[in-house]
């Protein structure tokens, strides 16, 4: 059938008017892989520190996984109300194809997450959001896929209930109303987002346990008295609380899967794998996931989020960032190993950027994490103070900056902890902001072709449906 594009990628209006018939599906399963906060610098950060620990001669040729797929667009991320969108509206505008105002999921533009005096719609993890007067819900990809009798499943290395995870199932005016968000998956109980169907999703890991129990229970937030554990393996999920948990499963035979592996987000990959924490990896939790969802014949969609990439931005910590991009990357590979791409759609992409930065002109080869060296003389650049400087840096944080700068030593600028300097000291741990740049898509397998060009976050949407028959 032949189709209209608008810049290589929109069904044109005009086309959409000529065309009768229904495009046809070529891809009967969906994997959306989310890099949140994983801008251009992270991404090429990370593909270069993986050329290093590969041994390669010129670490700069090295390929990631996600980008040996063979089409990529660039995306505008903008929300509905700032320039530089936080991680709700960001991803609300993938899975809805409509922009939100920040802090908001998946609801209409005119939703506020805050009220007139500024003060959020939530109290404790609890929703205040005014039940009639402020917006909507709009339909997300998973609720559309689930009507259709589709598999569904959800994967994040942060909390289940975070804004990534929580725009594909729930709606709600403040994305810090997580007790409430959580009680949206439950099947039958109360606060249920019926449009999940009357058996919800299929596969739920992440973590973010402690918005499932009560305050009675320890480390528990929920403040009416439910334990949503135990709701959910009534209604017939497999519960696993740990990675040797999750690998003794019989995925074979298991049709619900729930996993919480921590009280709040898992543990950022670096001290998962150096500490031996009981934790399963992203790659594992995306097997596992896949292995389940597969066995529905219509087919399946899959969201899997590297959510801890954003995290180590916000705290100006590069090493543990790329660390997570990687592990994030392995996912990307192991889906790709796992699955049939004449009938499998992948797309990765991230949600927005932030203001970390390549810095200076580092000679080829020189470690990424390391005192930025000059392309001709090898040996460390230096600033008006005759200080060495990183290759990275960041535009804001609450890292280190000082009128007179520290002498900076390799070996302090490797190691784990180090936190990179930053342009403007906002003096709160954590405080670095995301940035407002485009950020880059790449997919491959069934309908892939579409995705190209300069693209809007919400053209996103369509394009999946697009490719998927719908």
């Amino acid at each position: 059938m032949k189709r209209s594009f608008l810049s290589g990628a929109i069904l044109s209006c005009a086309a959409a008017m000529t065309v009768n018939t229904v495009t046809a599906a070529e891809a009967k399963n969906i994997i959306f892989f989310l890099g949140d906060g994983m801008g251009p610098v992270t991404q090429t950060a990370a593909r270069i520190y993986a050329g290093e620990k590969a041994g390669l001669a010129v670490p700069e040729t090295h390929k990631l996984a996600m980008e040996k797929l063979g089409y990529a667009a660039r995306i505008k991320t903008y929300s509905e109300d700032a320039q530089t969108t936080d991680s709700a509206p960001g991803m609300a505008s993938y899975i809805t194809g409509s922009k939100s105002k920040n802090e908001v999921i998946s609801m209409t533009p005119d939703t506020n997450p805050n009220d007139a005096s500024g003060n959020a719609y939530q109290v404790n993890g609890d929703s205040t959001c005014p039940t009639t007067g402020n917006g909507q819900a709009v339909e997300t990809l998973l609720e559309t896929l689930k009507a259709k009798n589709y598999g569904t499943g959800i994967v994040s290395t942060t909390r289940i209930t975070h804004a990534t995870p929580a725009t594909t199932y729930a709606h709600i005016c403040n994305r810090n109303a997580e007790n409430t968000i959580a009680a949206q998956m439950i099947p039958n109980g109360a606060g249920y987002n019926t449009k999940l169907g009357a058996d919800g999703m299929d596969v739920v890991l992440g973590g973010g346990l402690r918005h499932f129990l009560p305050t009675t229970v320890s480390g528990g937030r929920r403040t009416d008295n439910r334990n949503l554990v135990e709701e959910m393996k009534t209604a017939g999920y497999t519960y696993v609380s740990t990675g040797t948990e999750l690998s003794a499963v019989n995925l074979a035979t298991t049709n619900k899967l729930l996993g919480l592996f921590n009280a709040s987000d898992l543990n950022y990959d670096l001290d998962r794998v150096k500490k031996s924490i009981n934790e399963p990896s992203l790659a594992d939790m995306t097997k596992a996931a896949i292995q389940v969802l597969s066995r529905n014949q219509t087919g399946y969609f899959l969201m899997v989020e590297g959510g801890r990439i954003d995290h180590a931005l916000h705290g100006t910590n590069a090493k543990r960032a790329l660390e997570d991009t990687l592990a994030f990357d392995a996912a990307i590979k192991a889906a790709v190993e796992s699955v049939d791409l004449s009938n499998t759609l992948i797309v990765v992409t991230a949600d927005h950027d932030h203001v970390m930065a390549f810095n200076g002109y580092s000679k080829i080869g020189n470690p990424i994490l390391g005192l930025m060296r000059d392309y001709v003389s090898g040996t460390p650049s230096k600033d008006k103070q005759g200080k060495p400087f990183t290759t990275l840096v960041f535009g804001n944080g609450g890292g280190p900056r000082e009128a007179t700068r520290a002498e900076l030593l390799e070996a302090d600028v490797m190691a784990d902890d180090y936190l990179q300097e930053v342009g403007v000291k906002l003096g709160i741990p954590g405080s670095e902001t995301h940035g407002g740049g485009d950020v880059r898509l790449t997919a491959g397998g069934a309908g892939s072709q579409r995705f190209k060009g300069t693209l809007n976050n919400t053209d996103i949407h369509g394009l999946i449906k697009q490719a998927m028959g719908l």
